[in-house]
């Protein structure tokens, strides 16, 4: 469930650009400079990673909280269209563009990154980075997405898979 805005607290969860869901584990205040400054310690799910982000500059830093159902549904629109975010050219024009839409934070614009490059996958081959940024985005949308739609990873698995698939098997010249 999302919430509009405010501070987080120990125990909620947040999403953080380009590591995605996360929970609140703590808030420490450390001395730095002569300065009390409180911090949001953040164990990322799904990772060992763990995270320290200033609490006034929370918002600077992109941390948001999880995608409600209305989000969840753009996405799931977004998977199902036959649109292209990023134009064919270069491997390394097209990894920049893909990598921007990642770290953006915004799930819709991961959505994006996740239909294009599985798309094209059966087509022509990826290159390494464009695989991982194709297995991160999924990653991603998969953590979060659960979250929203308060389902299991599996069924969000196989819903993510159904909505490319769909946009995958439009004829061309008929959308």
């Amino acid at each position: 469930m999302a919430k509009s805005s405010g501070a987080f607290e120990v125990g909620d969860r947040a999403v953080y650009p380009a590591h995605g869901v996360a929970e609140v584990v703590a808030i420490e205040s450390k001395e730095i400079a002569g300065s009390r400054k409180d911090f949001y310690v953040l164990k990322v799910i799904h990772s060992e990673m763990k995270l320290m982000i200033p609490c006034d500059g929370a918002d600077r830093a992109g941390l948001r909280w999880v995608a409600d159902e209305a989000i969840a549904e753009q996405v799931f629109e977004v998977l199902r269209s036959t649109e292209v975010a990023v134009k064919p050219g270069p491997w390394n024009r097209r990894f920049r563009e893909y990598s921007e839409l990642v770290n953006s934070g915004r799930l819709v614009e991961v959505a994006k990154v996740y239909r294009d490059l599985w798309r094209i996958r059966p087509t022509r081959e990826l290159s390494y980075g464009e695989r991982r940024l194709l297995e991160h985005s999924r990653n991603l949308l998969v953590a979060e997405l659960s979250l929203a739609r308060g389902v299991d990873v599996a069924a969000i698995e196989i819903e993510l898979e159904a909505a490319v698939q769909t946009a995958a098997v439009v004829p061309s010249g008929s959308a």
